[in-house]
């Protein structure tokens, strides 16, 4: 039976992420993607990603209900991701958590190149929460919105190409992670603009990188642990269509 790995793209905006970009991340196993129902249209702040979870933790709950075999949350703020992993069995992954990690491993210091300077102390904290911060060099900005990235790729890509630029000689980064998942298929443009600098430097490109980090989980049947994320005890729940968690001893 081939592994199936859900993307839950944790915005209300229809199309944002086309579904034939996910389907080629993955090679012998399934993509399945959904948005969430309820919430912003994008995640650019705090605010944002609070209002994001319920309906990310209820998407969550359906894909393993729906027979999935992982889930990927679609967004750098890794929102749900906690809450998500205590009402399933089956691995849930966050794109930041595992580009940071993997960053880590890559080099000594790593940049993050996300799309607001407002989300930069997101990103500082979400690097002491995975225990990664003394090897964050910078977080630097393409002054782009989420949803106005591929308006104009060349000016996107352009931005991307300063700041790592700049991540590289001013902050002595060994690796490039973008901060938005809505930069994906970037990584190697930019690589290949470093690299006509003299800079040989990996670039993470986290949605391609969760969704096999998710399929690996899956088929070694890999997944977090009950003794840290325990199933929620069972209480009445308002607005939220009493949502049904798989008991997990």
């Amino acid at each position: 039976m081939s592994i199936n790995v859900r993307v839950v793209t944790p915005i209300t905006t229809k199309g944002f992420r086309r579904t034939e970009d996910l389907f080629a991340q993955a090679v012998g196993f399934e993509v399945s993607h959904t948005e969430i129902d309820i919430g912003p249209g994008s995640i650019e702040c705090e605010y944002d990603e609070a209002m994001s979870l319920p309906g990310t933790i209820l998407k969550i709950i359906d894909a393993e209900k729906e027979g999935c075999d992982a889930v990927v949350i679609d967004c750098m703020g890794d929102p749900g991701l906690h809450s998500g992993r205590e009402c399933v069995s089956i691995p849930v992954i966050g794109p930041c958590e595992t580009a940071m990690h993997y960053a880590s491993m890559l080099g000594h210091k790593f940049s993050v190149i996300t799309v607001l300077e407002r989300i930069r102390p997101m990103f500082e904290n979400q690097s002491k929460i995975y225990g990664v911060s003394e090897k964050l060099a910078s977080v630097r900005s393409v002054d782009i919105p989420v949803l106005e990235l591929e308006d104009d790729l060349d000016r996107t890509i352009n931005e991307m190409t300063k700041q790592a630029i700049e991540a590289v000689e001013k902050d002595h980064s060994d690796v490039m992670i973008f901060g938005c998942t809505g930069m994906l298929g970037c990584a190697e443009e930019l690589e290949k603009n470093l690299k006509s600098k003299g800079y040989t430097i990996p670039v993470i490109d986290p949605i391609p990188l969760a969704i096999n980090s998710a399929y690996i989980c899956a088929k070694l049947k890999l997944t977090q642990s009950k003794h840290c994320y325990a199933t929620p005890p069972a209480k009445r729940m308002v607005g939220y269509g009493e949502p049904k968690l798989r008991a997990v001893k």
